[in-house]
């Protein structure tokens, strides 16, 4: 987490929890950095006018003063497009109507270059319909995969898989990704461009052993080419606006 990013984090974990406050170890531990880094960020907000003061004593700490820090709300293109997914996955539900309207006033509000960074994304979130009634949504895999396979897929950066076949042979793949696929029995799956097999193929997510980012961009492919071949399958985008 760079700097900017862990001061941003650092408001918003001390609004949540007002007006109880956090000792600067624990917020050191919580970022995974030194006392005194704690320290120094917390004087930077000082000075820029964030509201934080130091309550005393051996239960003290650092509290904000939530009455005097309501920033207007904003959402991340990822947060955006999480939401949109679990709106496309919930189906028929009450007020369905009145979230969507919430969503479409979400993406309203994202800074111009914010809101197009989440369509771009939401593009690459595909749905296989209609999904069955009381299916189960399957485990994604290895802890952190779909983590990395979303930073690829929001920064377009050529990933490096490990990937199991069905006879748990593994191989090194190379690929560009190209869309988060939800398909039938719960299991979610990465279409992407591998360089292995210079074609596109389907990745289940619980077969991926290992996943890292690199620093090289995706060369531009016709989003289209990643779902077209997909057989059987009626495929729907997760729609922000």
């Amino acid at each position: 987490m760079n700097r900017t990013d862990r001061l941003y984090a650092l408001v918003e974990d001390l609004r949540a929890i007002s007006p109880r406050c956090r000792s600067a170890r624990q917020l050191a531990k919580r970022f995974e950095v030194s006392v005194r880094t704690i320290e120094r960020d917390i004087a930077a907000l000082q000075e820029s006018g964030v509201p934080i003061y130091a309550e005393p004593g051996r239960s003290g700490g650092y509290a904000i003063d939530k009455t005097h820090s309501l920033p207007p709300l904003n959402f991340t293109p990822a947060e955006a497009v999480a939401i949109a997914i679990a709106l496309s996955r919930a189906g028929d539900q009450p007020f369905a109507r009145q979230a969507r309207s919430a969503l479409r006033k979400v993406v309203a509000a994202m800074p111009g270059s914010e809101g197009e960074l989440a369509r771009e994304l939401a593009s690459r979130v595909q749905l296989i319909a209609p999904v069955e009634t009381g299916e189960q949504i399957q485990p994604l895999g290895r802890a952190g995969v779909s983590r990395t396979i979303e930073d690829a897929l929001l920064r377009r950066r050529v990933l490096h898989l490990e990937y199991a076949d069905r006879k748990g042979a593994l191989t090194s793949r190379d690929v560009e990704p190209g869309v988060f696929l939800g398909g039938r029995g719960g299991f979610w799956y990465l279409v992407a461009w591998c360089r292995l097999r210079d074609d596109v193929r389907v990745f289940r997510l619980d077969r991926i052993a290992g996943a890292s980012v690199s620093e090289e961009r995706c060369p531009d492919r016709p989003l289209e080419g990643y779902v077209s071949d997909v057989p059987d399958m009626i495929v729907h985008g997760t729609v922000l606006d």
